[in-house]
């Protein structure tokens, strides 16, 4: 049988701003896959519940009366400009939850690059019963103010991503964001050594600096860069990871610099690396003779790839992080304790060590990219990565649907 899937809107939240999923398997069915793409949700309101024979006093806000062995768990993701949220994450946690507890519900919501909806959203979430939350800080100093709440009403917090700082987290999913730094300033120094360009300048395009992945990436970054011998002629850190503002940082940067000095963008992730490379071609300037980074292995990052656009992107196994977090959040939401197969590591958040799930980073170019991100179910999808005009460099480069 079908597994039964209710979708639901939150009163005065707006049906864009939050999708409830409350998965319910049928008797003795095996739950399916879930979809890619999370059906967006319903603007109807759930259904009222029975009316009982004696009413019982209304439970304390955040007060878990779910079974523990089918809990409520919310996901809230940061933002809805990085691809990747959307198009990767949501879906390979939804599926992963479905498949480990198929009558578990899931809460989910994106803040829109929107602290103060994300704390709102939170107590949506704990207000509807959620036992664990997973999030995407969109701001990991200020998000201390959600995992304190949430402890402070017996709500367990996952930091995927992003490290909550200087509060109570039960357990982190991430990667090693000096690492990530070191894999994208070297392979900048590298291209720019095989073109001859160690004459000219860098531009270096940091991500938000209230992202402390983003202040890893910079100083992994500058764990290379600064030894390199090739001079950052400006450097920027980008308010949100706003490709907007990150395509007018690059514009002063060719203003101040002058366009000849242009030699290397270290760009923080995709979104920014398409902003860079769109300002180059305004100004005159040819991307595919000015090597620039990105982050992310989203679709548009690697189209720009596989043009020469673009000159590597750093990918995320997101299918087994996700399975990693959703094992945690089911057995914190459970009261169980962590699963010693999933923690394989800790970080320290300024309050405590966390523990956590950390995966390994992959840096990404045209001759790996069919044995690394291509190679992961449905993390991208060929008939659109290779829609035209791209199908001439898919070809040229031995991938096709």
């Amino acid at each position: 049988m079908r597994l039964k899937v209710q979708r639901c809107s939150l009163s005065g939240l707006g049906a864009a701003a939050v999708a409830t999923l409350l998965l319910a398997a049928c008797s003795g069915g095996a739950a399916p896959a879930a979809p890619t793409q999370p059906p967006a949700a319903a603007a109807t309101q759930p259904p009222a519940a029975a009316k009982p024979t004696s009413a019982p006093a209304a439970p304390t806000p955040g007060t878990q009366t779910a079974s523990t062995a089918n809990p409520t768990i919310a996901l809230l993701l940061p933002a809805t400009d990085a691809p990747r949220y959307e198009a990767q994450d949501r879906p390979k946690f939804t599926k992963a939850l479905q498949q480990i507890c198929p009558d578990c519900k899931l809460i989910y919501y994106n803040a829109g690059g929107d602290q103060a909806k994300q704390q709102s959203q939170a107590e949506s979430a704990i207000t509807n019963g959620a036992q664990a939350i997973s999030l995407v800080p969109v701001d990991v100093k200020a998000s201390a103010s959600i995992a304190n709440m949430a402890h402070e009403r017996g709500v367990k917090i996952v930091s995927l991503g992003r490290l909550i700082l200087n509060a109570p987290v039960d357990a982190l999913v991430s990667y090693d964001p000096l690492v990530v730094g070191n894999q994208q300033a070297q392979a900048l120094v590298d291209a720019m050594k095989a073109q001859g360009l160690t004459d000219k300048q860098i531009v270096e395009i940091n991500g938000a600096p209230t992202d402390d992945l983003a202040v890893g990436f910079k100083q992994g970054a500058h764990q290379i860069l600064d030894k390199s011998g090739i001079k950052i002629g400006r450097e920027y850190d980008t308010p949100d990871w706003s490709p907007e503002k990150s395509q007018q940082e690059m514009d002063q940067a060719i203003t101040a610099l002058g366009k000849d000095q242009i030699g290397g963008v270290l760009a923080a992730n995709d979104s920014t690396a398409g902003a860079a490379a769109a300002s180059l071609k305004n100004a005159g300037l040819d991307p595919k003779k000015i090597p620039i980074t990105g982050l992310d292995a989203d679709t548009a990052g690697l189209q720009r790839i596989l043009t020469g656009d673009q000159l590597m992107t750093v990918y995320q196994p997101i299918a087994a992080a996700q399975v990693a977090n959703a094992k945690l959040a089911l057995a914190l939401g459970r009261g169980q304790s962590l699963p010693s197969d999933v923690i394989n590591g800790s970080r320290n958040n300024g309050m405590q060590d966390v523990p956590a799930y950390m995966y390994k980073t992959v840096p990404v170019n045209k001759d790996n990219m069919k044995q690394t991100v291509l190679a992961e179910e449905n993390y991208v999808d060929v008939s659109k990565l290779c829609a035209p005009p791209y199908d001439v460099a898919c070809k040229a480069n031995g991938i096709g649907p």
